[in-house]
């Protein structure tokens, strides 16, 4: 169950150290990718930092990281019983989530970063991570539709919560590709409560050096928000800009258009496109992508699909679906750490794919099953294009996949 508000996070939080600084990052999409953007370039500039964002990828720990790296699973654990007992003993009753941002926070503590980037976990307002002390820069993404029941049913409304992670004297950036109502409303919020709003901007020195080309529209609007927020927050004298290209020309962030070589658990040897789209608005980045990078000359796609309960389908199958393309429908096993949230049922998965245009005959319910949604996928599409989508959670049980059918591997491979 989700709750949210204030109050328990900061109890939990009483006796833990805030000493450092956040950029803090809040947004329907594109906040994960900003939040990559952001430490790597902290990192490449001599900043101690840490980086926080949810959902965890395979591992509970893996969404904490100092210094770029995983956090270790002990500094972790040892961290987490901390909090853990806190809340047992003053009888706080916090959600998971809670849990979890209290333990990144302590873990902060511990590994004394100077900067913590922090992705919010849903909305901004009430989320968990906005009882952090101390901000140095605030960043709104991407505004869309989503998590209405919490979050408001227009634009405007769930913009509005976004908008409550700022603070008096601290500047925000905002996504320029964003509509003039959200501009509006983040820059009303900004008078009210006394500070700037700054668009973000691709007029740099350093994002000379970069060819726009290279990067989907997206990214290249995402990479806009993490420099300006960079600019912001980096108030050393030296400049860092000589160090700053290798570190974005060499960032990953697993489950956004990520190729993957799934012949460990299909024998295919062509590779499969990963990605985390599960809205209308990140739908529509991923078909814009597919339709000019996978669709040759009409090529069908065979999709391998999941989606969280209460998802508006239509928003997401509509941008991704052509005529004479394949589905194999699936659910995601349950979300270490966060038993609210929960799949959609594989055939209603189907029964809307079939309102978008997909026949019968091209579609599979593998069930709970994702091998056997790999597997089908891999007879179905030949050699054709295959992209997994339409949650971030099944993007994690098949990089968990990938990970086990390695890991079998390599002690035969050693015996051979």
């Amino acid at each position: 169950m989700i709750e949210l508000g204030l109050g328990r996070i900061s109890r939990l939080l009483k006796h833990t150290p805030q000493s450092w600084k956040a950029i803090h990052v809040a947004g329907t999409n594109g906040k994960g990718t900003i939040c990559a953007y952001m430490s790597a370039m902290l990192y490449a500039s001599g900043v101690r930092c840490g980086r926080f964002t949810s959902p965890h990828l395979i591992d509970r720990w893996d969404c904490i990281s100092i210094n770029e790296q995983t956090v270790r699973e002990s500094v972790f654990r040892e961290a987490e019983n901390l909090v853990m007992k806190r809340n047992q003993i003053e009888g706080i009753e916090a959600s998971e989530f809670e849990l979890l941002t209290a333990t990144a926070f302590e873990v902060f503590a511990r590994e004394r970063i100077d900067l913590g980037v922090v992705e919010v976990g849903l909305g901004g307002r009430i989320d968990a991570t906005n009882a952090m002390r101390q901000k140095a820069v605030t960043v709104i993404s991407k505004i869309g539709l989503d998590h209405q029941s919490f979050l408001g049913n227009t634009i405007e409304e769930i913009a509005r919560e976004k908008a409550g992670i700022m603070r008096p004297g601290v500047p925000c950036v905002l996504d320029r590709s964003n509509p003039p109502s959200v501009r509006k409303v983040v820059e009303d919020y900004a008078k009210e409560i006394g500070t700037e709003v700054v668009l973000s901007s691709t007029e740099s020195s350093f994002l000379d050096e970069l060819s726009e080309e290279d990067f989907e529209p997206h990214q290249w609007q995402n990479l806009a928000c993490a420099y300006t927020a960079f600019h912001l927050a980096y108030t050393k004298i030296e400049s860092p800009l000589h160090r700053l290209l290798p570190a974005i020309q060499n960032i990953s962030w697993p489950g956004r258009q990520q190729m993957i070589d799934v012949r460990s658990l299909t024998g295919r040897r062509e590779t499969v496109l990963l990605d985390g789209a599960h809205n209308g608005q990140s739908a529509e980045a991923l078909g814009s992508y597919v339709d000019r990078h996978l669709r040759k000359d009409g090529q069908r796609i065979t999709w391998v699909l999941a989606a969280s309960q209460g998802k508006e389908l239509e928003g997401i199958l509509k941008p991704l679906m052509h005529q004479g393309d394949c589905v194999a429908a699936v659910q995601f096993g349950p979300v270490d750490g966060m038993p609210w949230v929960l799949s959609m049922d594989s055939q209603d998965l189907l029964a809307a794919s079939t309102v978008a245009g997909i026949d019968v005959l091209q579609q599979y319910d593998a069930g709970t099953d994702i091998s056997a949604a790999l597997r089908w996928a891999v007879t179905a599409a030949a050699k054709g294009p295959i992209v997994i989508a339409g949650s971030l959670y099944l993007v994690s049980d098949v990089l968990r996949l990938l990970r086990d059918a390695e890991t079998l591997k390599s002690p035969l491979l050693a015996h051979l």
